[in-house]
């Protein structure tokens, strides 16, 4: 008996799975149909499937929901009213104008991914729950995206969909059903905005490649007048120790020219303070006074000579007396500072006469 039961309920479910579902034909797509499963009638023994529920009353009033498995019902008495499917469930939401801020018009569409939560609330909260969802999805979009111009709705489709998920939760809360996420798909543009936006896209790429340029050029110009900068100070550096080098050599000269003066004109004097002082110095004066005539008539043509230029010896007597007075001189004013300090040092510059 119960073996026949079951084959007769597998029976009636089969053809009741061949009969037309109650959504409107309407507003039914294919993820819809997947969704609305036919009504099964009541075959006292009944198989739910994994995944959905089935609402059941009891004459006219909710009974209870048929959860997966076996499950046995009253024949007349309970009637299977509605088929609400558990798994996520995926809506096309139909195309739509909707203006931006900026008094743009577009074309979007979208996807719609919510799954039913509460079966009751489904079946007795609204009468079409695709068809409502569907309906506040679009009024939805057309609302956010009226809160934003043309550019943001490209740059913040993210934050778009997420108020959106937002918005419809809100409102699907009492029908039992939770959006999960929103996708827009495609958003068309007028193809006059398309043009301008394309020739904004262009007229901002000129202006980054001439703004680069504009900074190469200058990043040239400062290279270049750092490298000048650099090149005349350490000119003026190399300028300014070959100077010094030079001043340093050049005083290294003087002074090296001054002892090595300062050395001979003490020699001279101990050579003068020796015997026969007087005798070397007039030998020397009388090599002088040839050697200084000899070298005037090779290099002018002109040439001054002293009335008695032919004698040597009157000339080397007369450059001895005056070396005398100078000698006689440089006494005096040694004795002005001390008589006896200057009396040593005037024998010591005026030999005596041999």
């Amino acid at each position: 008996m119960f073996r026949t039961l079951c084959r007769t309920g597998g029976a009636l479910l089969m053809h009741s799975q061949r009969t037309v579902p109650t959504v409107p034909a309407l507003w039914v797509t294919q993820a819809q149909q997947r969704w609305a499963s036919s009504l099964p009638m009541n075959t006292v023994v009944l198989f739910v499937p994994q995944q959905e529920s089935w609402v059941v009353e009891r004459m006219g009033r909710f009974h209870r929901i048929l959860e997966p498995g076996l499950n046995f019902l009253i024949p007349i008495l309970d009637k299977i009213r509605y088929v609400q499917s558990l798994k996520e469930i995926v809506i096309d939401v139909p195309e739509q104008s909707a203006v931006s801020l900026d008094n743009v018009t577009l074309q979007i569409d979208g996807v719609l991914y919510l799954r039913i939560l509460d079966p009751f609330k489904a079946s007795y909260g609204v009468e079409d729950p695709e068809y409502a969802v569907t309906q506040l999805a679009q009024t939805t979009m057309r609302s956010e995206l009226g809160k934003l111009t043309l550019d943001k709705v490209f740059r913040e489709r993210e934050t778009l969909n997420t108020n959106i998920v937002h918005s419809i939760n809100q409102a699907s809360d009492d029908w039992g059903i939770r959006c999960l996420r929103y996708e827009i798909k495609d958003i068309h543009v007028p193809p006059r905005v398309k043009e301008s936006m394309q020739m904004q896209v262009e007229a901002e790429r000129k202006k980054r490649a001439t703004v680069l340029e504009s900074e190469g050029h200058k990043e040239a110009a400062i290279n270049v007048a750092e490298g000048r900068k650099q090149a005349q100070i350490l000119a003026s550096e190399g300028q300014k120790t070959e100077q010094i080098n030079k001043a340093a050599g050049e005083a290294n000269a003087v002074l090296a020219k001054a002892e090595a003066k300062a050395k001979a004109i003490r020699l001279l004097s101990d050579a003068l303070a020796e015997q026969n002082g007087n005798a070397a110095a007039s030998l020397s004066v009388a090599e002088q006074y040839v050697s200084a005539f000899s070298n005037l008539a090779k290099e002018s043509n002109t040439i001054l000579l002293p009335s008695n230029s032919g004698d040597i010896s009157g000339m080397v007597t007369q450059a001895m007396t005056i070396y005398g007075s100078l000698a006689k001189q440089s006494s005096k004013k040694l004795e002005s500072v001390s008589p006896e300090w200057a009396m040593e040092k005037s024998e010591e510059l005026v030999p005596p006469a041999q």
